[in-house]
């Protein structure tokens, strides 16, 4: 048997790039998966290339069971409906990924001073604010079967910052989620529920290279500069650690935040 064999995990956010990782990591060691995205099929936006039809049928390659659920996490109806449906499905709920989120606004307007309220709310809807209503629609059923992993994506941004004030809504966004993060361990460390974040640093995954050319060899280079490791980071970089909290590995280990960025966090912003 396999570490999570028999164990039930939602991923926010997997129909591509580092949700997708996680997914498949956890479906490896046994887990059946829920994947959950705006579009199951997004993916194809990035020019991500799958090695099935789906995420879910990737999964279910690897001899477990597998559903997709389009839903917006900002949405506390939607989610607790999602969790609802999850329940019906599989019966319980044991490790909850929330991964959905980004700068999904253009990066320019989110100066520290200068930020419209539009942008603010929305960045903040969804990275905190999905994250809260997936965390509290997954806690009653962990409370109920005392037992539960809460894994949470931070990021670099959140423990660092910019050092000209840029993308301020993605960075306190990011920043709240690892208190968040502390507060629901120590609540729910009472019902054996371990909660935990990552905050991931240069990644590369499909919309970084689409969207900012992350993965050209000039920008791979000035970045692995920067870096202690010399390197950035792919999506398997991240789902080893996400294994490490999702599985009995972690079991002494809650309310933290593990930096996965090859040494960025050492550095000034």
């Amino acid at each position: 048997m396999s570490r999570l064999t028999g164990k039930v995990a939602l991923i926010t956010g997997a129909g591509r790039g580092l949700g997708r990782a996680y997914a498949l990591r956890l479906a490896s060691l046994g887990a059946d998966i829920v994947i959950n995205d705006l579009q199951l099929d997004s993916a194809k936006e990035f020019d991500e290339e799958l090695t099935a039809e789906t995420v879910m049928a990737e999964c279910e390659a690897m001899g477990v069971r597998s559903i997709g659920i389009e839903a917006d996490v900002t949405s506390r109806e939607a989610v607790f409906g999602m969790v609802e449906q999850v329940l019906q499905t599989f019966g319980r709920l044991d490790i909850l990924i929330n991964n959905a989120g980004g700068v999904l606004c253009p990066a320019e307007r989110g100066a520290a001073s200068t930020c419209p309220e539009d942008d603010w709310r929305f960045i903040m809807d969804v990275n905190l604010t999905a994250t809260v209503f997936c965390c509290q629609a997954a806690s009653a059923p962990m409370k109920a079967q005392r037992s539960g992993k809460i894994i949470n994506v931070s990021s670099q941004a959140g423990l660092r910052g910019n050092a000209d004030g840029s993308i301020a809504h993605y960075c306190v966004a990011k920043a709240g989620i690892v208190e968040y993060t502390r507060l629901l361990a120590a609540e729910l460390g009472p019902y054996n529920i371990n909660v935990n974040c990552i905050a991931p640093g240069l990644i590369l995954t499909s919309r970084a290279n689409k969207q900012f050319n992350r993965n050209s060899p000039e920008n791979v280079a000035a970045a692995s500069a920067q870096i202690p490791l010399r390197r950035v980071g792919l999506p398997e970089d991240c789902a080893k650690v996400v294994e490490f909290l999702a599985t009995d590995l972690s079991d002494y280990v809650t309310g933290q935040c593990i930096p996965v960025c090859g040494g960025m966090v050492l550095s000034p912003s």
